[in-house]
């Protein structure tokens, strides 16, 4: 029986067309600038979020610590959520190896910063203190449940943080699920970001790859900071064929995945036992945990998933988020809500 795999969407494959794109793809070397296939994912990346230039760089991870570095130099600091994903999933890599020092704040339940929070946490003119040099948002904010931030929120944070004499970074590894579900303009939504990273290799299905967009001087920083990181790929085009296909592809399809979480939690919220989050999917991402009364952890429930070729990720102990993505089609949605049901109520 074939994997149901939701653990997130980073396990996407490419697509035939993708897998097609990268075996004629032109290339040359990137690190020289002469790779055309590259060239023209840049650019098509940098027109749709609005921006003057692009950078491919080899994840999303790699993005954010590029645009922090460009963006701060060491003893300064960043204000970003505690939930965000550069505070919790990147090895720690701005004070590491930027020696940025990260100011966390409280993100709130919708994924936000409260603004008044980010105006106190700007640090005044002493010499007792790191320089704030930059503010973080992430969007959608998955730990907060792949939740989209508004457009309206991110133009008062962009503005704010302009006013204090700081920029702005979007990580928006899933901007365009963002967009699809708030039914906006990507390069809106981007707009008051002096820099913004998305993922390629997610919801957008492509293999590798995400891509920094920014201006032209942002980007120039970014390049020699990427070659210092290791990140200076050859014959790159045959990864950036793939991100060619992603976002003249794959962007417009994924409100469908949207429309399958909501089926997906519709029927998830049937059954005894679960407890779905409120509002939960606000995009692709579904969040749930075990009720009290039931007598396994969620451990138990994915190992038993498991044996029914269906993998979910734990995120606690009675936790699980379940991500739609490109390969999880209506049966399988059926199979994984019956897969749910036998287990909890038999």
């Amino acid at each position: 029986m074939k994997f149901i795999d939701m653990r997130s969407d980073t396990v996407t494959h490419p697509t035939p067309a993708m897998r097609q794109a990268m075996a004629t793809a032109e290339v040359g070397d990137d690190v020289f600038g002469d790779d055309p296939t590259v060239n023209r994912l840049q650019e098509k990346a940098a027109g749709l979020l609005g921006k003057e230039d692009a950078l491919l760089v080899s994840s999303g991870t790699m993005g954010n610590l590029t645009a922090v570095l460009a963006a701060c130099g060491r003893g300064d600091e960043v204000i970003l959520g505690n939930m965000g994903h550069t505070f919790l999933y990147e090895a720690g890599g701005i004070s590491a190896l930027g020696g940025v020092h990260p100011y966390p704040l409280q993100n709130l339940p919708d994924g936000t910063l409260d603004l008044e929070q980010v105006k106190t946490a700007v640090r005044t003119d002493d010499p007792h203190f790191p320089v704030t040099r930059l503010l973080i948002l992430e969007n959608t904010q998955n730990r907060c449940g792949g939740i989209p931030l508004s457009l309206e929120y991110t133009r008062q944070a962009g503005d704010l943080a302009h006013s204090l004499g700081i920029k702005l970074h979007l990580d928006g590894a899933r901007i365009f699920n963002a967009a699809a579900a708030l039914g906006v303009n990507v390069a809106d939504l981007a707009g008051p970001a002096d820099s913004v990273t998305f993922c390629l290799s997610k919801a957008l299905c492509a293999p590798v790859g995400s891509v920094l967009c920014g201006s032209t001087d942002l980007i120039a920083s970014a390049r020699r900071i990427r070659k210092m990181l290791g990140g200076g790929m050859r014959q790159a085009g045959i990864l950036a064929a793939a991100g060619i296909v992603a976002l003249e592809e794959m962007v417009e399809r994924l409100p469908e995945d949207h429309t399958r979480a909501k089926r997906l939690a519709a029927c998830l919220a049937e059954i005894p036992g679960l407890v779905l989050d409120p509002g939960t999917p606000s995009t692709n991402m579904i969040f749930l945990n075990l009720a009290e009364s039931v007598g396994l952890s969620a451990a138990d429930v994915a190992a038993r998933l498991v044996e029914r070729a269906i993998k979910v990720q734990v995120t606690g102990l009675r936790r699980f988020r379940l991500v739609i993505h490109y390969w999880i089609d209506d049966p399988a949605v059926e199979r994984v809500a019956k897969a749910f049901s036998e287990i909890l109520i038999s």
